[in-house]
């Protein structure tokens, strides 16, 4: 029997990796001679640079950047032949914050734009970019300014001529644009330490900062799906790098192989911290299915929360079940030590 293990990061508890070796350690458990093939997975957000290092290698660059509040910091990336590899949240994510110093008003996207120069100083003529955790909402003009310091001359955009021939990739799963009640301000901002006042602020600036684009370009892609991602660096991404734009999981997938590793495989187990209809909606669990429908293998669904159990089984897949036992208190469900051993005794459970 041959049994793929694909399980998402349980965001602050466990990265894919350790879910996916608890999973794989259940199975062993109940059946021991059993083919386990475990692939770390990421849709862009945390994770994304393991994921792809894990799957086809490369070389982890160190590069020394900016925080989100502009404080030093070593971020890496990952550099395979002439592409980048870049998960935007290693140099302006959310996790590098205290709860108190959260603040996208100030919060910057500087520290990615260093990672974008470092690639192109090194040759890379392709640059992946996975949107997810971000701290910031400042439309991706950190970013900018970044590769504006080091390129321009005369301090401009149009002075910019170091990214000639390098083409950009974004990766995201949100699909919100730019402005507006879907936009990146209402909809992300509060997550982040935005207050209600914060938040109209932040999507005036993001209106005043795309009409000033368009007029300069003669176009506008602030409506594009993913211009709302990662506090709108999305956007910054589509409007000045003409960048194409990727569903995480499905250009992870395509680019590991995914589907070679489902030949002859009797059944794949994938999961997220908190399944709900909204996996349903491109989430990372749901691009896994689509691809194991396609070869007729069942996919077995696991999560620290489940919501909307039916809506999930109704989708396809063959089991859907939360870790936790009804009655365990959150604070414990949340300590990696607990959700190992929980993911292991689950999947003992559910392989009869």
């Amino acid at each position: 029997m041959k049994v793929i293990v694909s399980i998402d990061s349980f965001k602050g508890c466990l990265t894919s990796a350790e879910a996916n070796q608890a999973a794989a350690g259940g199975i062993r458990q109940k059946m021991p001679h059993a083919e386990v093939v475990q692939i770390p997975v990421s849709d862009g957000g945390e994770g994304w640079l393991e994921a792809f290092f894990s799957a086809k290698g490369g070389q982890l660059v160190d590069v020394n950047v900016r925080d989100p509040l502009l404080r030093p910091v070593v971020a890496q990336y990952l550099k395979q032949d002439d592409t980048a590899v870049i998960e935007m949240a290693k140099a302006s994510g959310l996790t590098l914050l205290t709860p108190e110093e959260r603040n996208p008003m100030v919060a910057t996207s500087y520290g990615t734009g260093q990672l974008v120069v470092d690639a192109v100083r090194r040759g890379c003529k392709h640059i992946i970019v996975g949107l997810g955790g971000s701290a910031t909402s400042d439309c991706g003009i950190g970013m900018l300014h970044a590769i504006i310091d080091a390129f321009a001359k005369q301090g401009s955009w149009d002075d910019v001529h170091a990214l000639d021939g390098v083409r950009f990739t974004i990766a995201t799963d949100v699909t919100n644009p730019l402005c507006g009640e879907q936009g990146a301000a209402h909809v992300f901002a509060p997550q982040k330490g935005a207050t209600p006042d914060m938040v109209k602020e932040l999507d005036g600036r993001a209106s005043r900062f795309a009409k000033v684009s368009a007029k300069h370009f003669g176009y506008d892609r602030q409506d594009v799906p993913g211009a709302g991602a990662a506090g709108g660096l999305g956007y910054a991404f589509l409007q000045y790098m003409n960048a194409d734009s990727r569903s995480g999981i499905e250009l992870l997938l395509d680019a590991i192989g995914f589907e070679e590793h489902l030949h002859e495989a009797s059944l794949v187990i994938t999961g997220e911290g908190s399944a709900d209809r909204q996996t349903l909606m491109g989430k990372l669990p749901f691009g896994i299915l689509r691809q194991a429908r396609q070869h007729r293998v069942p996919v077995m669904l696991i999560a620290g929360r489940i919501k909307d159990r039916q809506t999930l089984l109704d989708a396809g897949f063959s089991e859907v079940e939360c870790i936790n036992p009804p009655d365990l208190p959150v604070e414990e469900a949340m300590k990696p030590e607990t959700a190992k051993r929980n993911i292991a005794l689950l999947i003992q459970r559910l392989l009869k």
